[in-house]
Parts: C-alpha cells; sequence; structure tokens
C-alpha cells in the first residue's frame, strides 16, 4: 500500500506544501464564490462564465482537499518537533475553520456543476422543475457567502498563527 499522507502532503522541495497549496486556496474559492453569484445573477452573461464557472467548480474543492490534508501533515510534523501551548491552540483553530470551508466548498462546487448543467440549455438534460433552478442558485448563492466568510477565517486565523506575534 502507498502512504500518500506521508509524501505526497508534506514537502515540495523542502518546503510544507500546506504554505505552498493555501495561496491557491485563498484564490480559487473566491473566484468560485463570486462567479456563482454572478453566475446566478447575470443570466445574460452565463454564456461567457460557465467555462470558468466548471474549472473553478473542480479545482476550488481540490485545493481545499489538499491544504487540509497537508494542513493534517504540518500540524503532525510541528507536534513531533513539540510545538504546544498557544501557538498550538491557534492552529487547532485554523485547521476547523479549514474543515468547515472545505466541507463548504465541496457542495458549492456541486452545485455550481448542477447550476450549470441545468441551465445549458442541451437537450439531453431532462426537464425538471421549474423549482429546481431557483433552489439551486439560491443554494449557490447561500453556500458562496459562507465560503468566503471561511475562507477569510480560515486565512486570519493562520496568518495570526504565523505572524501574530512577529512585528
Amino acid at each position: 500500500m502507498i502512504d500518500l499522507e506521508g509524501s505526497m502532503f508534506e514537502e515540495i522541495l523542502g518546503l510544507p506544501v500546506h504554505v505552498l497549496v493555501v495561496h491557491a486556496v485563498v484564490v480559487f474559492v473566491p473566484l468560485l464564490a463570486v462567479l456563482a453569484i454572478a453566475y446566478v445573477g447575470l443570466p445574460r452573461w452565463r454564456h461567457r462564465l460557465d467555462w470558468a464557472l466548471g474549472l473553478l467548480a473542480v479545482a476550488a474543492p481540490v485545493t481545499a482537499f489538499v491544504a487540509v490534508k497537508s494542513g493534517e501533515a504540518f500540524t503532525d510534523a510541528l507536534v513531533a518537533r513539540g510545538f504546544q501551548g498557544q501557538i498550538l491552540d491557534q492552529i487547532f483553530e485554523h485547521s476547523r475553520y479549514g474543515d468547515i470551508l472545505f466541507r463548504i466548498v465541496v457542495p458549492l462546487g456541486i452545485v455550481a456543476i448542477l447550476l450549470l448543467v441545468i441551465t445549458s440549455g442541451h437537450p439531453r438534460v431532462p426537464r425538471l422543475p421549474a423549482l429546481v433552478t431557483p433552489v439551486l442558485a439560491v443554494a449557490a448563492v447561500a453556500l458562496s457567502i459562507a465560503a468566503l466568510v471561511y475562507v477569510y477565517l480560515t486565512g486570519h486565523t493562520g496568518a495570526e498563527a504565523v505572524w501574530g506575534t512577529t512585528l
């Protein structure tokens, strides 16, 4: 059996994977949220937003997953090196926010893809009750707002843990 967590999520060229991949999360998740809201609110622009929304609906959850897994590996490494006390409490708070963010971004990606399919007008898409699109639209907006809030909370607590006592 291959131990993915022992290798893939720990380091890239000597740097912790987590500190590299969080930048992708900070970019992709807000972009997904804003594009999902725009897709819902600007139906005339859907044909211009659909490709980007589809890509971000996949990329944002994947980067969030890698961030969570690499964060777990990074935390384990810090604990093994003897980190404890207040800094560890801050890391655990950051981790809790990151877990919640991941649990928001996955459904947001799914809802975005469903919206893309349902509003595509493709002949193979079955006719659905009229209520489906508005329900998905409301879900997309609500999940987008939650994602924006939690990407902020996650990023802020992470930055506080790293930089809070530096200056």
